[in-house]
């Protein structure tokens, strides 16, 4: 493999920023520093990164790869190919499969399929068997296989009593963090977006904001009694993310993400009855809105996460109360947040912290070369972002199978340029290239 030298960019990494090309061989980088000479006799291919930012490669926590089962809406390689076009090195895919990642035999599976895919799959284990919420399950064997976060994304573990359990028992495993999807069912059954005047004026039954506090107040709780650590999936009210605010403050070992379209969208877009705008946990108001930016400013959100969730066009076109939840996100979750958190004074540094190096340590993937720090000797996995470029949303060049966006004819401002996988360019010029 000849060398590879990124030039003429801002390196921006945990450390810090500086101005620097990097040199990389052999998937490794091997040199930081401005002005890098190519060794005479050496081959080397350049890309450039002037006006670029060049961070460690993103993470996402969070996205629905659908495979196995739902192979017409998505598969492992064509999400890998959205993520490394949307500046992600590494995605963690989430346990609602058919079957459900619940047992070593499907981890192993979902790991195979992402043996050649554009970016690392990691693998999210159920913390139920089936995310049925009844039975634990064997979270100790995916443990050995090197998962890391389980959840019941999709369905909160409903029984206080089997989480407080599952808590314990996973405290057993070094490096094994438990995520939940706060939704009380109690309050949320029969609802298909936010409760509130839009609900009201629209007909369609609401998800009140205090399904999501109540989960995320009894498990803040089991927290202080277990002493495990929570991670809360895509926050969305104000309540919680206060909750959560309050929880760090207190030395509790909790952290938490938020999704772009939690950031940028309000449950007004639901006017439309389109269910391209339905989503689980629903839009919320304004004010919700603007706590959720607040809590990543301030540091009580670590990380945003895509929550990409593509549905075939048939259950997207059906009835509101009908359809099922989700849209894509790997692609627009970039540029969404830099305009999002732009809006309330974070530097685009900033916003690739909550998108790179913190996820990385939340999901135990910084020790597998993910996140950075840029220095030599670290494994090459780099996204270079160019914050001014300027694009159109267009449903039909994404590279997911399915075409669930909300942002169809969006212009949108910031981008990927390049994507580079343990020190192979995966991504050039905006394409991906394989």
């Amino acid at each position: 493999m000849a060398d590879l030298l990124i030039r003429g960019g801002t390196v921006v990494d945990a450390t810090g920023s500086r101005v620097a090309d990097v040199l990389v061989r052999g998937g490794r980088i091997v040199e930081v520093a401005e002005g890098i000479d190519v060794p005479t006799g050496k081959k080397a291919r350049t890309l450039d990164a002037g006006g670029c930012l060049v961070a460690p490669g993103l993470v996402d926590l969070h996205a629905h790869l659908r495979q196995p089962g739902r192979e017409e809406a998505e598969t492992v390689e064509t999400a890998s190919r959205a993520a490394a076009l949307g500046g992600y090195t590494a995605v963690v895919a989430m346990p609602n499969t058919d079957p459900a990642i619940d047992s070593a035999g499907v981890v192993r599976e979902v790991l195979e399929l992402g043996r050649d895919a554009l970016c690392r799959v990691a693998v999210a284990g159920a913390i139920t068997v089936g995310r049925n919420g009844q039975r634990l399950a064997p979270i100790g064997e995916m443990a050995a296989l090197g998962v890391r976060l389980f959840t019941d994304d999709g369905a909160g573990v409903q029984d206080g009593r089997l989480m407080r359990r599952a808590l314990e028992y996973a405290s057993a495993f070094p490096g094994v963090r438990l995520a939940q999807h706060c939704e009380d069912a109690s309050l949320a059954t029969g609802g298909h977006m936010h409760e509130g005047e839009w609900s009201s004026r629209l007909g369609i039954p609401g998800i009140p904001a205090e399904a999501e506090d109540v989960m995320v107040m009894r498990d803040i709780a089991l927290c202080r009694l277990t002493g495990a650590p929570v991670h809360f999936l895509h926050l969305s009210t104000a309540g919680s993310v206060e909750l959560v605010r309050r929880a760090k403050a207190a030395g509790l070992a909790v952290t938490a993400e938020a999704a772009p379209h939690h950031l940028v969208l309000t449950d007004a877009e639901c006017a439309s009855y389109d269910p391209v705008f339905k989503v689980n946990p629903p839009l919320r108001s304004p004010a919700d809105v603007d706590a959720v930016r607040a809590g990543c400013a301030d540091g009580s959100i670590d990380a945003i996460a895509t929550d990409h969730a593509p549905h075939e066009l048939e259950l997207k076109e059906q009835a509101f109360d009908e359809a099922p939840p989700g849209m894509l996100g790997l692609e627009t979750a970039l540029p969404l947040a830099l305009e999002a958190l732009g809006a309330v004074g974070m530097a685009p540094a900033d916003v690739l912290a909550l998108m790179s190096w913190r996820p990385a340590a939340i999901a135990g993937l910084d020790a597998l070369g993910q996140g950075g720090p840029i220095a030599a000797g670290a494994v090459a996995n780099l996204c270079v972002v160019d914050p001014d470029a300027a694009w159109v949303v267009d449903p039909l060049r994404l590279a997911s199978l399915s075409r669930n966006t909300p942002y169809a004819g969006r212009k949108v401002i910031g981008r990927s340029r390049h994507t580079i996988l343990a020190g192979e360019p995966v991504v050039v010029d905006a394409e991906a290239q394989r």
